[in-house]
């Protein structure tokens, strides 16, 4: 009896012990424990070849992104949208009275990196601009819903009404902006002219600068669609009939077929498929029966968004048209693999398609340039590039600033971050 008695003294010691040990171990591996940003190996130092753009560098101490995953943060589910604002660092209040007197429409068209696309829209946004989000249809589910989870955080942007399946060089693309625009002129926030965008843009001006330059004596009141009368050596696009192969490409129908010439007897400009349009030119866009007939007549041409926008603007109906335009207007500053050597020093990253996607050498091409943005960007191929300008705009965002920072609103921190470093004095202006 008694050595049952011990034994079972012994089983209740060692049970009472194992729990204690059990419960030690659960508590130490679930109690989360702080991490700074310098510890987590995703995140890396910028580099070297940033010192020259930003000056606050101070020698010998590195300086590191405090978001290293954007992407991540948007899959998560859990994040409640004030965490995920924050944490993205998305300005949440007009910087300047002229800005936010000012407000820009933007129509951003995606179908990949969805890094790179956050990243893109926190350097664009602004509380008091509207944001339309056009998602290729073909987009992977997942990509379609972690982009409506973060619009769904803000009262000002949204994702077009309609999706279209865009094709390069198709009538799809044209279409993707036409529909963020019907959308754009139904919206109850007021805005002043609208810029389009895409998933590998990022901008070189400031929103103030943006403002400013709009507001100049030369672009106050008209629309900006750098072109110039059809060349020769582009009459084939809209001279035969096309073929869009959904989601796939264009080619010219076989057998040939030659087209009608343009309605209401228009001379069609070629220009670039990037444009900053008035409200009342983009009214006249969707209510015009010439807007309406040229659309029609150019479904079946070669990537039509280079020719339609830029032809209306040539024409005196047009609200806000520059009839003797040109090239004017900084909008991008891309680096074409024809143009080498003539307006560009060479490409130092590589070409895709005869554009430029940009590495760390092109950035004081691209600063230097100060168009309004820049293409292309790839967050996978040349990550330093786009960290880099990605610092040097948020700094000179920031820096031009008429209110008080938030200290959220700061991408970087530094490895030995004290009170009297230049991100925390930022944050004290």
């Amino acid at each position: 009896m008694c050595q049952l008695e011990g034994t079972k003294c012994s089983f209740l010691l060692c049970l009472g012990m194992s729990i204690i040990a059990c419960s030690f171990i659960y508590l130490k591996t679930k109690t989360p424990t702080e991490q700074k940003y310098p510890q987590l190996k995703s995140c890396r130092p910028f580099s070297s070849e940033c010192k020259p753009f930003l000056p606050e560098m101070e020698k010998g101490v590195e300086q590191y992104q405090r978001d290293c995953q954007v992407g991540n943060f948007i899959l998560n589910s859990s994040l409640h949208c004030s965490s995920l604002i924050d944490d993205l660092h998305f300005i949440t209040r007009p910087l300047s009275r002229k800005e936010e007197e000012y407000p820009l429409a933007f129509i951003v068209t995606i179908h990949k990196e969805l890094e790179l696309f956050v990243r893109m829209l926190r350097a664009i946004y602004m509380p008091q601009n509207i944001y339309c989000i056009h998602v290729d249809a073909k987009a992977p589910m997942e990509y379609k819903m972690a982009v409506q989870r973060l619009v769904g955080c803000f009262k000002n942007m949204f994702l077009s009404t309609r999706s279209e399946k865009v094709t390069y060089a198709g009538f799809s693309r044209l279409q993707a902006d036409l529909n963020c625009m019907k959308d754009l002129i139904k919206f109850k926030q007021s805005w002043r002219k609208v810029v389009n965008l895409c998933g590998q843009d990022f901008p070189v001006k400031s929103n103030l600068e943006l403002v400013q330059y709009m507001q100049s004596k030369q672009w106050r009141d008209r629309n900006m669609t750098p072109g110039v009368k059809q060349p020769v050596s582009m009459r084939h696009r809209t001279q035969l009939q096309h073929q869009e192969i959904t989601g796939s490409h264009v080619a010219p129908k076989r057998p040939r077929v030659r087209k009608s010439p343009p309605p209401h007897n228009l001379q069609i400009y070629f220009g670039t498929a990037y444009y900053v349009l008035t409200r009342d030119f983009v009214d006249f866009v969707l209510k015009s029966r010439i807007a309406h007939d040229l659309l029609e007549w150019s479904k079946d041409t070669f990537s039509p968004d280079e020719h339609y926008f830029v032809t209306l603007n040539h024409i005196k109906e047009a609200p806000g048209s520059h009839i003797d335009g040109g090239w004017e207007g900084e909008i991008r500053a891309i680096k074409w693999r024809d143009q080498e050597g003539m307006t560009h020093n060479g490409c130092k990253g590589n070409y895709v398609r005869d554009i430029c996607v940009y590495g760390i050498e092109d950035l004081p091409w691209i600063i230097n340039k100060n168009s309004m943005f820049a293409n292309k960007f790839d967050s996978n191929t040349f990550p330093e590039a786009l960290d880099c300008l990605e610092q040097w705009h948020r700094n000179k965002v920031l820096n031009q600033a008429t209110v008080p920072i938030e200290p959220s609103w700061l991408l970087a921190t530094q490895s030995n971050s004290r009170s009297n470093s230049y991100f925390n004095r930022r944050a004290k202006v």
